[in-house]
């Protein structure tokens, strides 16, 4: 085998990826960086130029190349190889059966939504948790806020309590098992978080192997893409706090939502790192909007 540097290891594996012409949005969207999670997660080293030139122990190197090979040959998302993934630039345990993280969400909270943001947060919940990751990213944000982590799921609920766990959290971080179609016994939120399952019947049947490799429990909505998010915009009077604030995402699910729903008071923020279908609410704009959902 071959004598590897870092930087020559992740030039093999990104060259690999390219050939193989795999898809990405799993926290990636080309090869290089792909390569580059790959080799820097396997080795430890950090992403700076003076370590490009390290050599990588023989060891080492046979497992990134079995790992690349898996995932060109099995299609499966990075994140499910390694049972991790940095989101918002923090470490995630994920497990196969749960959403890699991924939503513009994220982002928003760090510096997108200052114009419609609660003047404090005390309290917040993401529902649809997953791993956890969005309402983490909020707890780090608003380290006086009480956040709530809720998923139907038990595997989601079991590693969204180990990320908890993980971010040492766990003193303002609590995790619910519930379905949010049916109803949350929670309390009201200053900011209430919902990425949910919206996939719509049609273009579930189109995505690619990557996403195939994902649990259709997380993807999956019905025909609209919006079996999850409707029973959520109904609930929202109760869910929300006066002045609090609603953000959801429903990817290529908008159009059906806006046909659906068109008398809400949409806010739809620019999203600093791609992506679609994400919208705001303000709770004292809602006014008697729901009551005709």
């Amino acid at each position: 085998m071959n004598r590897y540097t870092v930087g020559s290891l992740i030039e093999a594996v990104s060259d690999q990826f390219e050939r193989a012409g795999l898809v990405y949005g799993h926290g990636t969207d080309n090869p290089w960086d792909e390569a580059v999670a790959l080799v820097l997660a396997q080795t430890g080293a950090r992403d700076d130029v003076s370590e490009m030139q390290t050599d990588v122990p023989l060891s080492v190197v046979t497992d990134v190349i079995d790992l690349a090979e898996r995932r060109v040959q099995q299609r499966i998302p990075l994140a499910y190889l390694l049972n991790r993934c940095t989101y918002m630039g923090l470490e995630f345990g994920v497990k196969r059966g749960i959403i890699v993280p991924r939503s513009p969400i994220g982002y928003l909270l760090q510096d997108g939504l200052e114009p419609w943001l609660p003047q404090h947060v005390g309290t917040l919940t993401d529902l649809c948790c997953g791993s956890g990751c969005l309402g983490i990213v909020a707890a780090h944000l608003y380290p006086d806020a009480h956040v709530t982590l809720v998923d139907v799921d038990p595997l989601a609920c079991e590693v969204a309590q180990d990320n908890v766990t993980l971010h040492k959290l766990a003193d303002r971080v609590t995790v619910l098992q519930a379905d949010v179609t049916v109803g949350v016994d929670v309390p009201a939120a200053d900011i209430l978080l919902c990425n949910p399952p919206y996939v719509n019947a049609i273009d579930m049947q189109s995505i690619p192997r990557e996403y195939r490799a994902e649990p259709d429990l997380g993807l999956a909505a019905g025909e609209l893409g919006l079996d999850v998010m409707t029973p959520v915009l109904q609930r929202l009077p109760q869910l929300l706090n006066v002045g609090g604030l609603f953000v959801g995402e429903v990817g290529a699910s908008a159009a059906a939502m806006l046909a659906r729903h068109p008398q809400l008071p949409y806010i739809w923020p620019d999203l600093p790192m791609g992506g679609e279908g994400v919208f705001a609410l303000e709770a004292d704009a809602l006014s008697s909007h729901t009551a005709r959902l």
